[in-house]
């Protein structure tokens, strides 16, 4: 049966989901305070489980959510036959923005449920493995055109460094979508950011 937060108006939904979120990201399953959601979410703890039943229910369903939202939102809108590894960046990025400032937590809740302690979260885990999250995961850049890289470079190393480069990029974004108060982003000033960096990026490993 699906929890009652999500008959609530979207944005009183989303600053509930938003807290347990960071609280699950942050903490893990095992060590998150369900009193913590509740004050984050400006409501009381008897409301919240009102709305979510428990903290094991919350957790599955934040699962279930958030990576039916990432199929969605994100991979299913991905071109994965895309082999310029500049503009296949470029487009993950985007589709990233897009669902981080919905849910800035999104991400990390997810890689998190890969290292929880809990044995019964983990067997309700095991059947919920996500093939397409896998996919994404193993074959994101594994088609990359290796001919527009410079001579003599390694292209497996050179890939290497250029995701290590974009990370630095992508946490700044994640760490202004969290601390900023304003609702809406400037997405021609972080698109502008994005392709200079990408395009200097482009001097140095393309020919």
């Amino acid at each position: 049966m699906l929890p009652k937060v999500l008959n609530l108006e979207p944005k009183r939904k989303d600053v509930i989901l938003n807290a347990a979120l960071k609280e699950f990201a942050t903490k893990g399953f095992d060590d998150a305070s369900t009193n913590v959601i509740a004050k984050e979410s400006g409501i009381s703890k008897g409301l919240m489980f009102h709305y979510v039943n428990s903290k094991k229910n919350l957790f599955l369903f934040l699962y279930d959510y958030c990576t039916d939202m990432i199929n969605k939102e994100y991979l299913d809108l991905m071109n994965f036959d895309e082999q310029d590894i500049f503009e296949k960046l470029r487009q993950s990025y985007l589709l990233q923005i897009e669902l981080l400032q919905k849910h800035p937590w999104i991400f990390e809740f997810i890689k998190i449920t890969a290292t929880t302690k809990s044995d019964e979260i983990n067997k309700e885990l095991e059947g919920r493995v996500n093939e397409k999250l896998l996919f994404c995961q193993e074959t994101m850049f594994d088609k990359v055109d290796e001919s527009k890289f410079r001579e003599g470079l390694d292209v497996e190393r050179s890939k290497q460094l250029i995701f290590w480069s974009n990370i630095g990029f992508t946490n700044q974004i994640l760490e202004d979508i969290r601390s900023s108060e304003i609702t809406e982003l400037d997405y021609d000033n972080i698109l502008a950011e994005l392709d200079g960096y990408l395009n200097e990026l482009r001097k140095i490993f393309y020919k």
